[in-house]
């Protein structure tokens, strides 16, 4: 399997949601775009394949120095990393802004606690929003997209969905990405959380969550209107959050016993509607 191809299977594995959007961005950009993802994959799993924290840094800075030029004739071997390095010279990507994101991942490694929503909101900023950010410029033919901000806040949202989407996999391996001044302010147990109980203070919580993700939302939505026309098919994926969200808003929902899911026909319908309308997302 070339290098292309292993990286569309990592994503269509481990990031359905980013594959199945892809198909309806430009044919000649898939590549590019699934090779970013992939890499997002890849440092996004790190934590998965480690028993210890510093094993995962030493992957993460692997990943680092690939994106900063310093492992050429390893990432050459490497189908993932030889695909990234060819779609940053082939759209200029900014090492830089990889560097950061693999840097922000170090986070994932450790159970320290997220103190403030800002804090939360950087730590998405630095993943989820610069991967929009690169999205948007492999499908701007590596030209200036504009639009920052529409990726900034945009990432944000789609990260905190993801977030309360794996609340019961970060409390199995004692991990909290709720900010604790949330928590503070609804009264959550954190012991109980991390024994996988769900009382109507933690649903509260959630609940500020969900408000805050569709903050970002709205405030993406409004940034749009500077965005590079080209740039639109980068945002697909954000068109399921409201979805996810309404999804932990039904009836009797357990965060731990219920899935945060979304059929997948109702999955795609969404992505075909949103590559339809001038703004992706609601």
């Amino acid at each position: 399997m070339d290098g292309g191809a292993y990286a569309q299977s990592i994503v269509r594995e481990s990031d359905p949601d980013r594959f199945f959007a892809t198909l309806f961005a430009p044919a000649d950009k898939r590549p590019a775009l699934f090779a970013l993802y992939a890499f997002n994959a890849e440092v996004a799993r790190v934590r998965d394949v480690v028993s210890e924290p510093i094993p995962g840094e030493i992957r993460l800075t692997w990943w680092r120095e690939v994106v900063e030029g310093e492992r050429a004739g390893e990432a050459a071997g490497h189908p993932v990393a030889g695909e990234l390095l060819a779609a940053m010279r082939d759209y200029r990507l900014p090492p830089a802004a990889l560097s950061r994101l693999v840097e922000a991942k170090i986070f994932d490694l450790y159970d320290d606690p997220v103190a403030i929503v800002t804090e939360l909101e950087g730590y998405a900023g630095e993943t989820a929003s610069t991967v929009l950010r690169l999205a948007s410029i492999i499908l701007s033919d590596g030209d200036e997209p504009r639009g920052a901000d529409a990726a900034g806040h945009a990432g944000v949202a789609y990260a905190i969905t993801g977030l309360l989407r794996s609340l019961p996999l970060h409390a199995s391996r004692g991990q909290v990405m709720i900010p604790t001044e949330i928590l503070a302010r609804n009264g959550v147990d954190r012991g109980k959380l991390l024994n996988g109980e769900a009382d109507a203070s933690l649903l509260n919580a959630l609940a500020e969550m969900r408000a805050l993700a569709r903050h970002h939302l709205a405030r993406a939505k409004e940034a749009f209107v500077d965005l590079d026309r080209r740039a639109a098919p980068a945002f697909l994926p954000v068109a399921l959050v409201e979805p996810y969200l309404q999804s932990m808003e039904r009836r009797g929902y357990d965060p731990f016993r219920t899935a945060a899911e979304v059929p997948q026909w109702r999955k795609q319908l969404t992505l075909w509607l949103a590559s339809r309308r001038r703004v992706p997302f609601r």
